[in-house]
């Protein structure tokens, strides 16, 4: 995955680029844009309000979502095709951590909520300053995989109570579930019905007619049916009164100590926006052969959030399934999210009245099949093909989020990341190249040899700390299990790029030893960072300058018969 801050990044930019996503804009591109933008709507206003379920905020905050952000993100990012808005992934990861901390919907939760987005916002700034964009790039996308379907398990067991029309009173996703179970005998029949018939048909929607805005015409129709049939004194919970107009600028009345408590909950954040966001505008830069500037990208998402926490809106992020939407209508440029953003005005204007009379189990339903495309099986199903290790480390990851929690969930796939990559660099792959018709190189194990008296040994990773003693044992053990005396030793580099103090005075050691044994060492295939780094820490001088080689061909001719380390045994390498 290339991260937002990846090379574009790295080279930064002396001056900021406005509407990079907008211009040029060419007539008819633009209608064809607008167009798009009008199905994007269509399609996006209902998952929007359904976002709020998950956020745990009031319905209204879910269009303004999809307003100030989208024009923010319009006017400072790069990407012309990334939509910015609310995401189910970073809803959950805020509204688990928050609801410990106020009641969902409350005035303070909803301070909460706008300081959480202030606060994404400014370590996005941050990031943008300090090209920290990288960091993404810790959260490989077998853990993001397993990572989305575990908040798609924990989303989906949250609606439940809502789709049976019982009461569910935890925020733990296996006590919900437990409560679902129990109270199921009681549920409601009709609502259930009525949340069977929504969830099928935007599954069998999504599955034969994409672009058909079945959740649309679903919240339409139970609106119209729920006001005609007075659903609300039938039994039926509804969202209840929807505040109209534009939103209000304010900032969020938050105490200092709250202030700090959330910071750790916006990284969490900010890691997944970057992860999402960057994969995002990249899949689609390469698509349609464009640029994408990534800082510019950072700077529009930290915009956005500010945008959002400061109208009363919560965390935004690049979308995958949002943008998908906005590719499959036709947009291809960021006038498709202005002209959604316009219809979103003329809905908080003239049409938030009708939404009090939406039924919260076909809410609670559109935000089920969203969870439900959250489950990422195909995607699971790759990574067991390819790699059985990284298949259960998505599994992990998915069990983890809705055992423990989104935010420590996040947190604890990113320390499963680097713990799997740790592991492989503190147990690379070692060989060591064997006779026969061809060159080939074989796990090293005591007992093998490249010739007799000669060994060659590839080590596949840096040497730092915690490998070093491996790495000195290794090759003690090969010398020792040898069938005939070793008399050269050669290590190929070709993998070795950097050595720390650590690793360097066990290597000086190691030296000391094969000396002490009669058994010369040799290096081959340096780079020039290896060679700078052997120079450093004396490496260089301990092993001999003229026995480092660029080239492992130079290495064994020069340790053969009649070679520049005279002496040496005839090979059958050597050319």
């Amino acid at each position: 995955m290339t991260s937002l801050g990846g090379e574009a990044g790295a080279q930064g930019r002396a001056r900021i680029t406005l509407l990079h996503g907008v211009l040029p804009l060419r007539p008819r591109e633009a209608l064809r844009d607008a167009f798009a933008g009008v199905t994007l709507a269509s399609m996006n206003i209902p998952q929007v309000l359904g976002y709020t379920r998950i956020a745990g905020t009031p319905v209204v905050t879910g269009l303004y979502t999809v307003l100030l952000p989208l024009l923010a993100f319009a006017v400072f990012g790069s990407s012309r095709h990334l939509v910015v808005a609310a995401d189910s992934a970073t809803a959950a990861i805020f509204s688990g951590a928050l609801s410990h901390m106020a009641p969902p919907g409350s005035d303070r939760y909803m301070a909460l909520v706008g300081m959480l987005t202030l606060e994404t916002a400014g370590v996005l700034l941050v990031a943008r300053v300090f090209k920290a964009g990288f960091l993404a790039d810790f959260l490989s996308r077998t853990v993001l995989v397993g990572f989305l379907t575990g908040v798609g398990v924990q989303v989906g067991v949250a609606m439940l109570g809502d789709m049976l029309g019982v009461a569910v009173a935890s925020r733990h996703t296996v006590v919900q579930l437990w409560e679902v179970v129990r109270a199921a005998p009681s549920a409601d029949g009709r609502v259930v019905a009525l949340s069977i018939f929504v969830a099928a048909s935007i599954l069998l929607a999504r599955r034969f007619a994409p672009r058909f805005p079945a959740p649309l015409v679903l919240v339409v129709g139970s609106i119209a049916a729920s006001a005609w049939l007075n659903l609300a004194e039938r039994g039926f919970a509804v969202v209840g009164p929807v505040p109209g107009g534009l939103p209000s600028f304010k900032w969020p009345n938050v105490s200092w100590s709250d202030t700090l408590a959330l910071l750790p909950v916006a990284a969490s954040c900010f890691v997944m926006i970057i992860a999402q966001s960057a994969a995002t505008a990249r899949i689609y830069a390469v698509k349609d052969r464009e640029r994408v500037d990534e800082n510019a990208d950072i700077l529009g998402l930290s915009a956005a959030n500010a945008a959002a926490a400061l109208s009363g809106a919560f965390v935004v992020n690049g979308s995958p399934t949002q943008t998908a939407m906005a590719e499959g209508a036709g947009a291809r440029s960021q006038v498709a999210q202005l002209v959604f953003a316009a219809v979103v005005v003329l809905v908080l204007l003239f049409l938030t009245g009708p939404l009090q009379h939406l039924p919260r189990c076909v809410l609670a339903s559109i935000v089920f099949t969203i969870a439900v495309g959250m489950l990422d099986i195909q995607g699971l199903g790759a990574i067991k093909r390819e790699s059985r290790g990284e298949f259960l480390l998505a599994l992990f990851t998915a069990a983890a989020v809705p055992a423990i929690g989104v935010e420590q969930g996040i947190l604890l796939a990113i320390a499963a990341s680097l713990g799997r990559h740790v592991r492989h660099s503190y147990r690379p792959h070692a060989m060591v190249l064997v006779p026969g018709a061809q060159e080939r190189l074989e796990p090293a194990a005591p007992g093998l040899e490249t010739d007799p008296g000669l060994i060659v040994y590839r080590f596949g990773a840096d040497l730092f700390y915690a490998n070093a003693d491996r790495f000195a044992d290794q090759v003690r053990g090969l010398v020792a299990g040898a069938p005939e005396p070793v008399r050269w030793f050669v290590i190929d580099c070709a993998a070795v790029f950097d050595i720390d103090y650590t690793a360097a005075r066990t290597i000086r050691d190691l030296i000391d030893e094969l000396t002490s044994a009669k058994v010369g060492l040799v290096l081959a295939r340096v780079n020039a960072f290896l060679r700078s780094d052997l120079v450093r820490h004396g490496v260089a001088a301990a092993v001999g300058e003229d026995r480092i080689f660029d080239t492992l061909h130079e290495a064994l001719a020069a340790v053969s018969a009649g070679g520049r380390l005279a002496g040496g045994t005839k090979s059958a390498f050597s050319g």
